[in-house]
């Protein structure tokens, strides 16, 4: 097999996550091959709301947060781009007093496992640091060192920093089976045969599939986040915000439109790659926005997308060695929270690939734990 067709870690998707990786291998002197089935950033990676988020993770993603977010810190240094990154903190708010239990037993947790970067914002301090918040609002917490940043322009420049490295990437191409021959992995895709001794899954909302072909079956569900967009509106807001008891992710960009997302789904159809808006539920969603920033019952939304990720049922990703070939790994399944993790995870399977270990606790993300499936 000539050269072209060889590498030394073939990586399948070429999302954030997979193009991460490639920077992270090829920055340990190891070029890997993506093969990306549509373009880099077609789907969850490029249409996502961006936050750079530590605020109200599950437990066992916030290490891996907290390590990601002093990478995003030094993201130009990586990248030789800022990414369209701001730190403006995010904050949950609480509309009624359910919701400010609920934060207060979120508080108490984190307090009890030894975490700070989550505080209290009382309803003064938070009218205070946004006006034009609704003023029935009962407080929040707040993660005053997360942020926000551009996805597409993000996963663009980790593409272009690995390439110029010596990452090759194949878009374009789709992949049929990836399987082990002779010591080798061997990647039949609709370009031709491609081998390598060492793989790695990043292929998002399709990851099953290859995962099945390892004899790793997971129950993968794809689901299609929705996400709006507003015209220009003057400067009100500056910190994300995000809902508790209904569902919002919310801010405004420094061009001035406003960024409506919070999980909401459409209509999904993978093998297509079709989504369908709900516009019920964006009406739904419409609602919570003009309850907690009344001025916005004035804005235009100019348009609405959704792109295609994988949640798994307990909603955590899988990030590690295969359960069943010791020189295959899989990182996916990131349920719609992945954009932040996204430095630190392709930093995880560099590692894991490179060294066989990682100092980060990645146990809880075991493909192992679907083994009953």
């Amino acid at each position: 097999m000539d050269g072209s067709r060889a590498a030394e870690v073939i990586i399948i998707g070429g999302g954030l996550h997979g193009s991460s990786a490639a920077l992270h291998l090829a920055r340990a002197g190891v070029r890997a091959l993506v093969i990306e089935k549509n373009y880099v950033g077609r789907h969850a990676s490029g249409v996502n709301a961006g936050g750079v988020r530590t605020l109200s993770r599950h437990l066992a993603e916030v290490p891996l947060a907290l390590a990601s977010r002093e990478l995003w810190y030094r993201i130009g240094e990586l990248v030789d781009d800022d990414c369209g990154f701001e730190q403006h903190g995010q904050v949950r708010v609480a509309e009624n007093e359910a919701d400010a239990q609920t934060l207060r037993e979120r508080l108490q947790i984190m307090t009890a496992h030894g975490y700070t970067h989550e505080q209290w914002i009382s309803p003064e301090d938070l009218r205070a640091l946004i006006p034009a918040i609704a003023p029935t609002v009962r407080g929040g917490l707040i993660a005053r060192e997360d942020a926000a940043a551009d996805p597409y322009r993000t996963t663009l420049a980790f593409r272009r920093k690995a390439a110029s490295l010596g990452a090759r990437f194949l878009e374009g191409v789709r992949v049929g089976s990836a399987l082990p021959q002779a010591g080798q992995w061997r990647v039949e895709t609709d370009a031709g045969v491609y081998t390598a001794p060492r793989i790695l899954n990043c292929a998002g909302a399709w990851a099953d599939r290859i995962a099945a072909q390892w004899g790793e079956p997971v129950p993968l569900q794809p689901i299609s986040p929705m996400m709006l967009v507003t015209l220009r509106m003057d400067h009100f807001l500056d910190p994300v915000v995000l809902g508790t008891g209904r569902p919002l992710s919310f801010k405004q960009r420094a061009n001035g439109t406003v960024l409506i997302g919070g999980g909401r789904r459409a209509w999904v159809d993978r093998d297509t790659e079709w989504t369908e808006l709900d516009f019920r539920s964006l009406a739904e969603g419409a609602r919570t926005v003009c309850d907690l920033f009344p001025h916005m019952r004035h804005a235009v939304v100019n348009r609405g997308w959704a792109g295609i990720e994988a949640a798994m049922p307990d909603e955590i990703p899988v990030i590690g060695r295969s359960s069943r070939h010791e020189t295959a790994f899989h990182a996916f399944g990131f349920s719609a929270h992945g954009f932040e993790l996204g430095p630190i995870v392709g930093r995880i399977m560099a590692d894991l690939i490179t060294t066989g270990k990682t100092e980060l606790p990645i146990a809880p993300f075991r493909i192992e734990r679907f083994s009953g499936a």
